[in-house]
């Protein structure tokens, strides 16, 4: 276990398929490649959750859903040019996803892809607020640790979106305020 400080270090190792806890536009979450199924099995694993449950993923465009065979109604996709990026994650074909609303996060997912992204903490926890709740969570079961200070945001807001575009919310988080044309 790293506590990590360059953006390239962590580019390295989330394209190694490692896995870490860093700060998300949101609140901390334990990250991995989205497209690493041995990556995403471990995240279920050291979070104790059910398969069920599927993670958020975390995208840098619209084009990213196609990696997942997302396809889109036009109506969805007005609605998520509208509302990404932002602190929304939106169910489509039972997957979540989120295009943030953090510069340096949509670099580092531009560089190495869709990330999931649950927040840091053993299912049935409280997601953790710093990189030592993080540790007592995951220990030195994660390849590395980023600290970005305390974190006490809400988690983003989450809607499964159907595809004649209107939404319903499943989870009010850190958006509330949804476009009135929406």
């Amino acid at each position: 276990m790293i506590r990590v400080k360059s953006l390239d270090q962590i580019i390295k190792f989330l394209k190694e398929g490692k896995i870490g806890v860093m700060p998300t536009d949101t609140i901390y979450g334990i990250v991995g490649s989205a497209l690493n199924p041995e990556t995403v099995e471990k995240i279920y694993t050291l979070r104790k959750r059910s398969k069920n449950k599927p993670f958020i993923i975390l995208i840098s465009s619209i084009n990213d859903l196609k990696k997942f065979d997302i396809k889109l109604s036009k109506e969805q996709e007005v609605f998520l040019q509208k509302i990404w990026p932002n602190p929304v994650s939106v169910v489509l074909h039972n997957l979540a996803f989120r295009m943030p609303k953090n510069k340096k996060l949509l670099a580092l997912l531009r560089e190495v892809g869709p990330l999931v992204a649950p927040s840091a903490n053993i299912e049935g926890e409280p997601p953790a607020q710093n990189i030592d709740e993080a540790k007592k969570y995951f220990g030195n079961r994660v390849d590395f640790y980023l600290d970005g200070g305390k974190i006490e945001s809400s988690p983003s807001t989450l809607i499964k979106l159907a595809s004649d575009g209107l939404y319903h919310i499943l989870r009010q988080g850190a958006f509330q305020k949804f476009p009135k044309d929406l």
